[in-house]
């Protein structure tokens, strides 16, 4: 039996919802890390930063599922639901914490969206996630039909965004949101289908 095979034949066996629980551990312990003080001088910045990192490296995580199915045949698209609402609960925990516990003001909250491009773009993304994650069930997938691989495409869009968010939002030059955005445009170049060469008669 090839490794591949065998990755196939281990991931087979985890029910998809365990994701679920795995996946919100890192919530709750970050949490705890800023409630008792151990996320440095700005615990508040800390867990936002670390809640909106998370959310990006799940649509990251995301975005290879199609690529390693087609480059290595190891399948991952049964987790692909599971993941991609995980991005959301961290996305939606990353901007409460910016909404409750940075911002604080309400109408601050308004002015900083439209005034500063990172929120601005990283709303954006965020409204984007909003039908994804509302259709990630199989009524929706069975009422939407074809349309619902069209709604979901919005994926390519709210990562995107995401890693410009990220970009922007790094006072300076910093290599770590640049390397986010690499992977991401090479991720999404990998979804582009040149068009075959005819073959000559």
């Amino acid at each position: 039996m090839s490794l591949v095979d065998s990755i196939n034949r281990t991931t087979r066996r985890i029910p998809p919802w365990t994701l679920y629980i795995v996946g919100v551990i890192p919530a709750a312990w970050y949490f705890y890390l800023g409630v008792v003080g151990r996320l440095g001088v700005d615990p508040v910045k800390e867990l936002e930063h670390s809640y909106g990192e998370l959310a990006l490296q799940l649509l990251i995580a995301g975005l290879c599922v199609t690529p390693l199915r087609r480059f290595t045949g190891i399948a991952l698209i049964r987790f692909r639901r599971q993941i991609g609402l995980l991005a959301f609960f961290y996305v939606f925990c990353h901007l409460l914490v910016w909404l409750f516990l940075d911002v604080q003001i309400l109408g601050q909250i308004w002015a900083d969206i439209l005034k500063r491009p990172y929120i601005t773009i990283g709303m954006a993304g965020f409204v984007c996630l909003i039908p994804l994650a509302v259709t990630s069930n199989n009524f929706s997938v069975r009422k939407l039909g074809r349309r619902w691989r069209t709604l979901h495409k919005l994926t390519y869009l709210a990562v995107l965004l995401g890693a410009i968010h990220f970009v922007l939002l790094a006072k300076g030059f910093q290599l770590e949101p640049l390397l986010y955005l690499g992977a991401i445009l090479v991720l999404l170049g990998l979804r582009i289908r040149l068009p075959r060469r005819a073959q000559p008669a």
